[in-house]
């Protein structure tokens, strides 16, 4: 029988795509040279890789969890006390790999917990993931030879020998090391997307009935995929070790679980570049937004709220439904609509906002006086017109972004509408 010789083209998009991805890691701290800039840098880094690592359970598993941080945290410690060895001189590794050491310890955890956890799916599973994140943040109360109590446990990375004078002490030489795990980590959590594991993972989201129905243990699948995430997340934690040399029993709390959760939905958890957007805003969210406000998580409480009502696939799938929008050239007969969106939404934020923060000053800087500056106004917290003024504010811009709303939706309608006419016409033209 002769061979058949068939010709696949290279996937340029592909190409363009990894290579800006590399470039942008490489150039990011040349471009923010500050020492605070580089920091968020390297913990978009290990955001990205923990986000990434959870949208293999939630986005390509369907699987809701919420304790992901155990694994991330327990591979945090897992490293800082390898690293503490390596000082010591009890392990002869490089510090680069102690990563790796995080990713084994996630990997190892995940095989121990995650026999128990994906026996069930569905809200059972989320409840499993949530007792056993309740239960290693207690543990980590309770054996302080390991987690080191309330003080956590410390180390220094300037360990062991200089590798061509790469000491890992400036903050720019861990970022570097970040990126290359970043970048490695993200390159393989896409493959894996791309394999026959990967895909049965989707069908057992979708279908576990049918899945069950050809052959395959859904089970088994679901803790194959647990097993994997939960590698990619030690990875995460041992980065983080390194990143902060101390890890406390804040790793493995809820909160950290509930972040991961939150910023993956707002990125775009049906979308593999979606965690990465989450991850990114998480950083800005925890170290930008934390400073300007002190009501920071109820900003971020309504920013979620908002999505979950009007944006449900996140920000990924805005993007996407926008792109293919401007791909029949239709963009530009909906920008006055988003124009209108965006300024309407800015009037009733503001007035919102004027409310929340008024209300926080007198909750904790009552002391401090009754007024409060917000967006360059000064309020005062005990008059009647700036609370009737900031209200006014906001049940206007409520109202207006409502009726800005629904033309939004006329005109969104009456664009798909054309595209999918379109969409005939050329196949019946093909």
């Amino acid at each position: 029988m002769a061979a058949v010789y068939k010709f696949k083209p290279y996937n340029v998009g592909r190409w363009v795509i990894w290579s800006l991805f590399a470039l942008v890691l490489l150039a990011a701290p040349l471009v923010f040279t500050s020492n605070l800039s580089v920091t968020m840098l390297a913990q978009m880094g290990i955001a990205i890789i923990a986000c990434l690592s959870y949208n293999i359970l939630l986005g390509q598993g369907g699987m809701l969890s919420f304790g992901h941080a155990v694994y991330t945290g327990l591979g945090s410690y897992m490293a800082i006390h390898a690293l503490n060895a390596v000082s010591g001189g009890k392990l002869n590794i490089p510090v680069s790999l102690l990563p790796i050491v995080g990713g084994v310890a996630g990997m190892g955890f995940a095989v121990l917990l995650g026999w128990v956890t994906t026996r069930k799916s569905g809200t059972p599973f989320a409840m499993i993931t949530l007792g056993v994140a309740e239960l290693v943040f207690a543990m980590s109360l309770m054996f302080s030879e390991f987690f080191g109590g309330e003080a956590g446990v410390s180390g220094n990375r300037v360990a062991g020998e200089a590798f061509f004078g790469i000491t890992y002490g400036p903050q720019i030489q861990v970022y570097y090391l970040i990126a290359i795990y970043t970048f490695v980590s993200v390159a393989l959590m896409y493959a894996f997307t791309q394999t026959p594991l990967g895909r049965i993972l989707n069908a057992v989201r979708d279908n576990p009935e049918r899945v069950e129905f050809i052959g395959y243990n859904t089970q088994r699948v679901r803790y194959m995929a647990f097993i994997i995430a939960g590698f990619f997340a030690g990875i995460a934690g041992g980065l983080g070790a390194l990143n902060f040399e101390i890890v406390t029993a804040e790793v493995v709390g809820a909160g950290r679980s509930g972040a991961y959760l939150l910023f993956t939905f707002l990125g775009g958890a049906t979308f593999f570049f979606g965690p990465i957007i989450g991850a990114i805003l998480m950083i800005i969210a925890f170290v930008l937004l934390s400073e300007l406000t002190k009501a920071w998580l109820l900003y971020l409480g309504l920013v979620f709220l908002f999505m979950v009502m009007y944006a449900p696939g996140g920000i990924a799938s805005l993007i996407m439904m926008n792109l293919r929008v401007a791909k029949f050239g239709k963009l530009r007969q909906i920008w006055t609509s988003y124009l209108g969106l965006g300024l309407t939404a800015i009037v009733m934020l503001a007035g919102a906002g004027a409310m929340i923060e008024m209300v926080y000053h007198l909750q904790l800087n009552s002391a401090l006086g009754d007024t409060v500056k917000f967006m360059g106004a000064t309020l005062n917290a005990k008059s009647l017109d700036s609370w009737f003024g900031s209200a006014f504010v906001m049940l206007t811009g409520l109202g207006l972004f409502e009726l800005a709303r629904r033309q939004f939706a006329r005109d969104w309608g009456e664009i798909q509408t054309d595209i999918e006419k379109e969409i005939k016409r050329r196949e019946n033209a093909a």
